[in-house]
């Protein structure tokens, strides 16, 4: 099938684990809510054959908080299926502020969609994921503080 990039904003009150948690349930109602070949989450994560071949490609795919920023490795097992927070020198290099804004945050991911070359692409935000089964997430800051997250990854072969 491919490998599928995905991003997100997600609502964020201070907890990367609850926002992921939310995020997920949203996404699963809204790709498999209403098909009933899963009755929920749980039941999703339960189809081995499925979620181990194919996954779906999306924020489902990933199921781990981790609270290094160092980057994942594919010999790492461990590696798999987790989202981290981008390294405060890449905020920095990416967005020129510490307190990136979600308007920042769409107006990188926007630009980083419509980089041609793998070169422009690698240099990019969304560049950042190099390894699929993975994501990183920024916290992104409005007048009253952190607000939300972007979240973005990839997943497949």
């Amino acid at each position: 099938m491919g490998a599928s990039e995905w991003d997100y904003v997600t609502t964020f009150d201070g907890d990367v684990e609850a926002a992921l948690a939310t995020l997920r349930a949203a996404v699963f109602q809204e790709e498999y809510g209403d098909d009933g070949r899963y009755r929920n989450l749980e039941a999703l994560y339960e189809d081995e054959e499925f979620m181990g071949n194919e996954g779906t490609h999306t924020i489902l795919d990933i199921d781990t908080v981790v609270a290094t920023d160092d980057p994942p490795t594919d010999t790492d097992v461990a590696d798999y299926g987790t989202l981290r927070p981008l390294a405060v020198h890449r905020v920095l290099h990416h967005f020129g502020t510490g307190r990136p804004s979600i308007e920042q945050y769409q107006n990188l991911v926007a630009a980083s969609k419509r980089t041609s070359s793998h070169a422009e692409r690698q240099r990019s935000l969304l560049g950042e994921c190099r390894m699929q089964w993975t994501g990183y997430y920024v916290v992104l800051y409005s007048e009253d503080g952190p607000t939300h997250l972007g979240i973005f990854g990839f997943s497949g072969d």
